[in-house]
């Protein structure tokens, strides 16, 4: 006989609510359903007749549900009420109408919230998001504190009157999609599997200009169905600066506040672009930092916020510069993720060993992190690449 555990908690409701509903609730309600004395004349008899036997026969199916949970219950805590329970198993299943445990949980859950959020898809495990990004994501302390507090916000107001929108910006490597892939597993059950969650990738997505008019028709059909289907989604715009503007421009009521007049409610979604635009502006406030010999977590969002929207609406070849995200200011917060450094790259070589189950020695950290390329040529300061294929290269020095 398998132990009695907190596994069964669904399974131990539901039989207490069976045996419940059979005592106090059915048969102390079943005189009620039939049609009224005074109405049985009318029906006819043999039709209530009938009614009273289907009743019956409700009741005494419920019923017999009961005593076999219950028997199961008594079973898994008392090794001495099994006798007899298979017997009572095979009579069961004859009658036709045993049901699984699945179907239990299902019951339980449709009585009872099955999780904190109500949406057991949703898991929003703020706490981990905060340990992983402290723990595995490198040289960004701007990014770290700006999302956390931006999600964990969101996720606290009871009705945001809008949805929330930030756009990653920095060099490729430097962790957006990592950020990214970080925030749709803390915040959902199946991370970037989960039907709540979205992807779209620019170029694969909306590879052709002369289809536009069929994109915008798909993405709003896609986020519509998206939002209906799960009150708290996430949408990931990878490679945004390469979005078509009116792709933008189509993305914008969903974005915008809330007014209830032909659209859906977003409030509780969560919207992020990914782009490598304004990496400049941000490696050049990295760079005088550094010149002047101030430390990195000096960097403040005072100092980048500004120049980077500056940069993004003066930059005709990007997504941005037109678009109503920008101009009726509906992005958030424009998230800057700064150019790394040889050491930000030795801890990312370090995590990549530890995923792998490889052993590693400062030695090989320092082999793997010179094999990436690093500008201004003459400082060797920041990784061109960020982080990205460190973990390809760690085949190279392995024996």
């Amino acid at each position: 006989m398998v132990g009695w555990g907190p596994t069964h908690l669904p399974l131990l409701t539901c039989a207490l609510f069976l045996l419940l509903w059979r005592s106090d609730g059915l048969v102390g309600r079943g005189r009620h359903w039939g049609p009224k004395e005074d109405q049985t004349h009318t029906i006819g008899k043999g039709m209530q007749l009938g009614h009273d036997e289907t009743m019956k026969r409700h009741l005494g199916t419920m019923h017999a549900l009961s005593r076999q949970y219950w028997q199961y219950l008594a079973c898994g805590l008392w090794q001495a009420s099994c006798e007899g329970e298979e017997d009572e198993q095979a009579d069961m299943d004859q009658e036709g109408w045993s049901l699984p445990l699945e179907m239990l949980s299902s019951w339980y859950c449709s009585f009872s919230k099955c999780c904190e959020t109500g949406d057991c898809r949703v898991t929003n495990n703020i706490t981990g998001l905060e340990s992983d990004l402290n723990r595995r994501l490198h040289g960004q302390h701007l990014a770290r504190k700006v999302i956390l507090r931006a999600v964990r916000g969101l996720l606290q107001r009871p009705q945001p009157e809008k949805a929330l929108a930030l756009s990653f910006h920095g060099w490729s490597g430097t962790g957006k999609n990592f950020v990214a892939r970080m925030i749709a597993d803390h915040l959902y059950r199946d991370g970037l599997k989960s039907e709540c969650v979205k992807v779209f990738i620019s170029l694969f997505h909306f590879p052709h200009p002369g289809y536009l008019d069929s994109y915008k028709v798909q993405l709003k059909k896609q986020i519509s169905e998206t939002v209906k289907l799960c009150e708290q989604a996430l949408f990931i715009f990878d490679e945004a600066e390469k979005l078509h503007t009116d792709l933008l421009d189509t993305i914008k009521p969903y974005v915008d506040h809330y007014d209830s007049i032909g659209q859906v409610d977003c409030g509780r979604s969560i919207f992020l672009f990914l782009s490598n635009s304004g990496g400049n502006t941000i490696n050049e406030v990295a760079l005088d930092f550094w010149r002047a010999g101030r430390a990195r977590e000096e960097i403040t969002m005072d100092y980048l916020e500004q120049p980077l929207r500056m940069e993004l609406k003066e930059s005709p070849g990007t997504a941005f510069a037109h678009s109503h995200l920008l101009e009726e200011n509906l992005i958030d917060f424009f998230v800057p993720f700064l150019p790394l450094e040889f050491h930000h790259v030795k801890l990312c070589a370090r995590d990549a060993f530890v995923a792998q189950g490889l052993p590693y020695t400062e030695t090989a950290l320092d082999e793997v992190a010179r094999m990436m390329v690093f500008v201004p040529k003459d400082k060797r300061l920041f990784s061109a690449q960020g982080c990205k294929s460190v973990s390809q290269r760690i085949n190279y020095i392995l024996p």
